[in-house]
């Protein structure tokens, strides 16, 4: 068995840990230029062909050049998945006979709308929001 000191093994973990990060970067980075919709295809092939070939270099320049619109291009993506999000969630919420009354929701705020609008009394809402939850 060969001797091996540990702080060869601290050593050999931090190469590994940045050689894994490198990839997630430099994964990033041409994920980034495919979404990017600032730029044309000629751009997006050169700057490709630069992170390729010069990968240290070409990541480097990148995050320089495009690092703040990266970042808002990330911003933008989240805000559109929370806002699909939501909508999804409104949509399922809304819809009749959606599993845990949904279709209800709909028509007890068309009954409270009636109801505060005066064209229902009291008594009237009663029954139909009766009716309605039975």
């Amino acid at each position: 068995m060969q001797n091996y000191p540990l702080l060869n093994v601290f050593w050999t973990m931090l190469e590994f840990f940045l050689w894994i990060l490198w990839f997630f970067l430099l994964f990033k980075i041409i994920t980034d230029i495919f979404r990017s919709h600032d730029m044309g295809g000629g751009a997006k092939a050169g700057w490709i062909i630069f992170v390729i070939l010069l990968p240290f270099l070409g990541v480097l320049v990148y995050v320089i050049v495009r690092g703040r619109s990266m970042g808002e291009r990330d911003i933008e993506q989240a805000q559109k998945a929370d806002a699909a999000f939501k909508q999804y969630v409104r949509d399922a919420a809304s819809t009749s006979g959606g599993g845990a009354g949904g279709g209800h929701v709909d028509e007890l705020a068309k009954l409270a709308e009636l109801k505060s609008s005066g064209a229902l009394s009291e008594e009237e809402y009663q029954k139909a929001k009766a009716k309605i939850l039975a």
